[in-house]
């Protein structure tokens, strides 16, 4: 109910500030060549979505991703040249063709498409109160104010726009989950608001053109089309660093992460620890309830690693039923051995209480009654390199299944601390 009341307001709102502002535009040429303005933006905004078409397609194939969406870049210019009201129908018409090309033929819900429409049209509006096309004319170096000042009022306009746009859409996704979303679902990862940025300030350039030279506009198309291909290839190396079944590092990728984090851990004078982690009698799942129970298994066991360490602590599948643990920034010395103990006996029992629901026939699967055997090892006691840790931790991972399996062992003597 909160987030249909969101949406509804948010839809009145941007409706009724863009009607409210076309109501009282004069009736004289300069409204006409405003008008004229900003035809030209959404067509250029159409042409864009065109030009873009076939790498998003190849892109969603490989990558399995929605459509990435830059056009901010028509849509911020449509703030900084022209009335609120017309950049506010710029945005929809941008938006509109959006649908028509890309979203509808995905069967993307509509609804959710006229929010991401309004949220658009309220942060041009947004910064469309701060910022003039006379701003854009003093940053230029041209007219008689001062270019700083016209700096200032670009940031600003960039800044608002990106946080009403990114405060209304976290809101949607706040209200619309089940449960606290990660703060990183919320707001992107550093490399969107890069990219963001990167397509607001070809918008600027792209209003200076049109200001200036109204054809170079056209210039603002090619690197575009290159925006695009980076994020296809961005997330094609996501997806060559991923593992398909458990969402996790692949081996080649969490060795190049464990490395980083080893060289960054010795450059602080602290340790880290690598944890070896194998499932007990997987075989016996998958002869037991078939094999895509056991990818089911696998996928539980793989959230429940993730949920147990921090972001910054890679987590990969090692191959089969093993995964594999890098802790960093741990204490140097005993300290940093025993929080790297009872982060796996934290792992262990975490595992040792999953139920995974598997659907199937009738009322499907309950698989329970899963463990983990971890061996652990930690930078400076048991080894220097990753290679030296990778062993350690081994050995000690069999040390844990020959007393019994569903137990911690550390380090080369494979025993578990006292206490």
């Amino acid at each position: 109910m909160r987030v249909l009341v969101l949406l509804v307001v948010v839809e009145l709102a941007a409706t009724a500030l863009v009607v409210g502002d076309l109501v009282q535009l004069p009736r004289d040429r300069a409204t006409g060549t405003a008008a004229l303005g900003a035809l030209g933006i959404a067509a250029l905004g159409a042409v864009h979505t065109e030009l873009a078409t076939g790498i998003e397609r190849v892109r969603r194939r490989v990558a399995h991703a929605s459509y990435f969406d830059l056009s901010s870049v028509w849509t911020f210019a449509a703030a900084l040249l022209l009335p609120p009201g017309l950049a506010g129908l710029v945005v929809a018409a941008v938006y509109g063709h959006l649908w028509w090309r890309v979203w509808r033929p995905a069967g993307a819900p509509l609804h959710r498409h006229v929010y991401t429409t309004a949220t658009v049209v309220l942060a041009a509006l947004a910064a469309s109160v701060v910022v003039s096309p006379e701003s854009l004319t003093t940053a230029a170096g041209v007219g008689t104010g001062s270019p700083v000042a016209g700096y200032a009022l670009l940031v600003l306009a960039m800044v608002l726009y990106v946080v009403v746009n990114q405060t209304l859409v976290a809101a949607a996704l706040a209200l619309s989950a089940g449960r606290s979303p990660a703060w990183r679902g919320l707001v992107g990862d550093w490399d969107d608001h890069v990219l963001e940025g990167a397509t607001l300030c070809l918008a600027v350039l792209a209003a200076l053109a049109v200001q200036r030279q109204v054809l170079l506009v056209l210039l603002v198309l090619p690197p575009l089309l290159v925006l695009h291909r980076a994020v296809l290839i961005r997330q094609l190396e996501e997806r060559a660093n991923t593992d398909a079944k458990t969402g996790l590092l692949t081996a080649a990728a969490w060795r190049g992460r464990a490395h980083r984090a080893l060289a960054r851990a010795r450059r602080q004078r602290g340790a880290a620890a690598v944890l070896i982690l194998d499932l007990d009698h997987f075989k016996s799942v998958n002869d037991g309830y078939g094999h895509l129970a056991g990818d089911e298994v696998l996928s539980a066991v793989a959230r429940s690693l993730t949920s147990q360490v921090r972001e910054v602590d890679p987590v990969g599948r090692f191959g089969g039923e093993e995964f594999v643990v890098l802790l960093a920034g741990l204490p140097a010395g005993p300290e940093g051995r025993d929080l790297a103990h009872s982060a796996a006996e934290r792992i262990r029992r975490t595992v040792r209480g999953l139920t995974v629901q598997v659907d199937g026939p009738g009322d499907g699967l309950t698989i329970c009654d899963l463990s983990v055997s971890v061996g652990v090892a930690v930078a400076g006691g048991d080894g220097e390199s990753l290679d030296e840790l990778l062993q350690v931790a081994d050995h000690a991972l069999y040390a844990a299944k020959r007393a019994g399996r569903n137990r911690v062992r550390t380090g080369r003597d494979g025993t578990a601390p006292a206490g």
